[in-house]
C-alpha cells in the first residue's frame, strides 16, 4: 500500500475509536454500560446490521460470489419473516420484563438451570464466532505486509478489545451508526471501479452475462435438495429459523435492538434491517461476481493468499511450483483468447455461435483449473495444512492490485471497521451474558452497581483473550462466512426451541425442557459431525427437537415432579 493509503487507514481507525469513546461517556451503573435503552431506530437498525455485517460480510462474500456464484444470497430469504416474527414476539416481551440478556427471561418462565445452559451454549457459540470475526481483519494485515497473521491477530484483538472495555454497548452502537455509512460508501464504490477497469467493449451487462455463462449468476435454485447447502428451501425454512434464533436469542443482537428508546424504535429498527439486508447481500455477492469477470481478462494469481505462496517458494518444493505457475499462465493465456471470442458472439447475438464459444472457453478453464489445483496441492503439502483456502483473500488481492490509492486503504479500513463493530458486539455479549447470567445470579449476588460494571469489563476482557487465543486457529476452518454460520447452526436451533416453548407452550416447565435441550444438542452435534444434512436445516431440526421432546417428556412426567420443577 502506499503512504496515502496508509493514512487513510490509521485516521479512519483512530477517528472510529475516539469518536466512539467520547460519545459513550462513563458508565456509572450496569444499564449505562449494557446500553441505556436510548437509541433512535435508525440508531438501532444500523448497529444491528454492523453486527452482522462482520469483515466476514466484505472480505469472505465477493470471494465466495467468485467461486461459487450469487446463491449464498438465499441464505438470508428467511430474514424478513424472522423479523416480522421477533417484532410481533420476543421484543415487546424483552422490553416489558426489561431484561439485560435474554436468557433471564428464561429462569422466570422455566428455572436457574434452564437459563444456565442456555446462556453457556451462548457463550460457547458467540466465542467461537467472534473469535473467527478477529481473525477475518487479520488477513488482510497479513497480505498486506507479509507476516504470519499470529501476530496481525493479536494486534486487531487487542485493539478491538481495548474500546469495547472502556465505552461498552453505547460506544459499539454509536461507532457502528459511522461505521455502516463509511461501509456503504465504500463498497459502492468498489462496484463502481471493478466496472470502469472492465475492458472497454465489456460493460456490466456482459461482465454479468459472462459471468452467467460460467455458471456464476446462479441466484435461485428451486430443487429441493436436503444435501444442498444453498437453494430456496434452505434459505426461507433452515435460514429462518437460524436468522429468528440469532435475532431473537443470541445476546449480541439482543442488546443492540433492546438500546432501542422503545419497543416501537426497536422494532423498526429491526423492520430496516429486514428490509436492506438482503438488497445489501446481493450487491456484495454480485461485486465478487464482478471481480470474477474481471479477471477473465486479467490472470489472477494461481493462489491469492501471498503468504502462502512466498513460504512456498522458499522451500524445497520451489521448482515444481514455479513450473505449475508456468503452466496456469499459458492455459490463462489461451482461455483469455476464448472469453474474448465470447464477448465477440454475444455482439453477433448468434446462439450457435455464443453456445460453440462458450463451450471453447469452459474447456480452457478446465485447464487452468487443473494447473491451480496442482498448485494448491502442492501448497497444501508444504504448509502441512491440508485446509488451506483462498476464497477470503480474492477480494482483498483485487483491491490492493488495481484500485487507486486512497480508495485501497478505505476499503481496507471498512473491512477493519465491521470487524471492530460485530468483534465488539461479540465481546459486550459475552461479558454482559457472563456477568448478569452467571457472575450475578449464581456467583456473587447482591453486589453494588458498580462492581458489577467493573466485573463486565473484566469479563469482557477474559472472553476477548480467549477469543484471541481462538483467532490464531481460524486458519484451518476454510471460508470464514460459511464456517461462522456453520457453527452457529449446531446451537441456535436448541436454543430457538427452549424460547419457543417458553413463550407459547405455557403448561411445559422447566426440567422437560431442560433434558429436551441437552439431548437435542448431543443429537445436533452428532448429525453435523456426520454431515446427514446441509448445515441450514440443523437450525429447523433443533428446534422442532425441543419442542416435540420437551413436550412428550412434560406429558410423561409425574404431575407432582412437572409442578415443582
Amino acid at each position: 500500500m502506499s503512504l496515502t493509503d496508509w493514512i487513510v487507514l490509521a485516521v479512519t481507525l483512530l477517528g472510529i475509536v475516539i469518536y466512539g469513546i467520547r460519545k459513550s461517556g462513563s458508565s456509572k451503573n450496569i444499564d449505562q454500560y449494557l446500553g441505556n435503552r436510548s437509541l433512535p431506530w435508525y440508531h438501532v437498525g444500523l448497529s444491528v446490521m454492523a453486527t452482522q455485517a462482520s469483515a466476514i460480510t466484505f472480505l469472505s462474500a465477493p470471494g465466495q460470489a467468485y467461486s461459487d456464484g450469487m446463491r449464498f444470497v438465499q441464505f438470508y430469504f428467511g430474514l424478513p419473516l424472522a423479523m416480522i416474527v421477533l417484532c410481533v414476539t420476543f421484543v415487546p416481551i424483552f422490553h416489558k420484563l426489561k431484561v439485560y440478556t435474554a436468557y433471564e427471561f428464561l429462569e422466570q418462565r422455566f428455572d436457574l438451570k434452564t437459563r444456565a445452559l442456555t446462556s453457556t451454549l451462548f457463550l460457547i457459540q458467540r466465542g467461537l464466532s467472534t473469535a473467527i470475526t478477529i481473525y477475518a481483519p487479520a488477513i488482510i494485515l497479513s497480505g498486506i505486509l507479509h507476516i504470519n497473521t499470529t501476530y496481525t491477530t493479536l494486534f486487531i484483538g487487542g485493539l478491538v478489545l481495548f474500546y469495547t472495555v472502556y465505552g461498552g454497548a453505547k460506544a459499539v452502537s454509536y461507532t457502528q451508526l459511522l461505521q455502516m455509512s463509511i461501509i456503504f460508501t465504500g463498497m459502492f464504490l468498489a462496484g463502481v471501479f471493478v466496472v470502469m477497469l472492465l475492458p472497454d467493449n465489456v460493460g456490466f451487462g456482459k461482465a454479468v452475462k459472462l459471468a452467467g455463462n460460467l455458471g456464476r449468476m446462479n441466484v435461485i435454485d428451486w430443487k429441493f435438495n436436503p444435501n444442498n447447502r444453498y437453494n430456496i428451501w434452505s434459505g426461507i425454512i433452515g435460514g429462518f429459523f437460524l436468522q429468528l434464533s440469532y435475532f431473537g436469542t443470541d445476546q449480541s443482537q439482543v442488546g443492540r435492538y433492546l438500546t432501542g428508546s422503545s419497543v416501537g424504535q426497536s422494532r423498526l429498527g429491526l423492520i430496516m434491517n429486514g428490509l436492506i439486508k438482503i438488497p445489501m447481500q446481493f450487491l456484495i455477492l454480485l461485486i465478487g461476481v464482478l471481480v470474477f469477470s474481471f479477471y477473465q481478462f486479467n490472470r489472477p494469481p494461481v493462489f491469492f493468499n501471498n503468504y502462502e505462496v512466498e513460504q512456498v517458494k522458499k522451500g524445497p518444493y520451489a521448482p515444481q511450483f514455479n513450473q505449475f505457475e508456468k503452466q496456469y499462465a499459458d492455459a490463462f493465456a489461451q482461455k483469455k483468447e476464448k472469453t474474448e471470442r465470447l464477448i465477440k458472439a454475444f455482439d453477433s447475438k448468434n446462439e450457435r455461435e455464443i453456445t460453440i464459444a462458450k463451450n471453447d472457453l469452459k474447456t480452457a478453464e478446465k485447464r487452468t483449473d487443473t494447473a491451480r489445483k496442482s498448485a494448491i496441492n502442492l501448497i497444501k503439502k508444504s504448509s502441512g495444512n491440508n485446509e488451506v483456502n483462498d476464497t477470503n483473500y480474492v477480494f482483498l488481492t483485487f483491491v490492493t492490485h488495481y484500485l487507486p490509492r486512497g480508495l485501497i486503504g478505505l476499503l481496507i479500513a471498512i473491512i477493519f471497521l465491521a470487524s471492530m463493530g460485530s468483534t465488539a458486539s461479540g465481546l459486550n455479549a459475552l461479558g454482559s451474558t457472563t456477568v448478569i447470567d452467571i457472575y450475578k445470579r449464581i456467583i456473587k449476588p447482591g453486589q453494588s452497581e458498580q462492581q458489577y460494571v467493573n466485573a463486565s469489563r473484566l469479563a469482557t476482557v477474559f472472553w476477548g483473550l480467549v477469543c484471541i487465543g481462538m483467532a490464531l486457529y481460524a486458519s484451518k476452518i476454510g471460508n470464514l462466512l460459511e464456517a461462522v454460520n456453520q457453527l452457529g447452526s449446531y446451537i441456535y436451533g436448541t436454543i430457538l426451541g427452549v424460547f419457543i416453548v417458553a413463550f407459547y407452550l405455557k403448561k411445559v416447565k422447566g426440567t422437560p425442557v431442560f433434558i429436551a435441550a441437552v439431548v437435542t444438542e448431543v443429537m445436533i452435534c452428532i448429525m453435523g459431525y456426520y454431515g446427514t444434512v446441509a448445515y441450514l436445516w440443523l437450525n429447523a431440526i433443533g428446534c422442532f427437537s425441543v419442542i416435540i421432546i420437551a413436550c412428550v417428556l412434560n406429558k410423561l412426567a409425574p404431575a407432582k415432579a412437572v409442578s415443582s420443577s
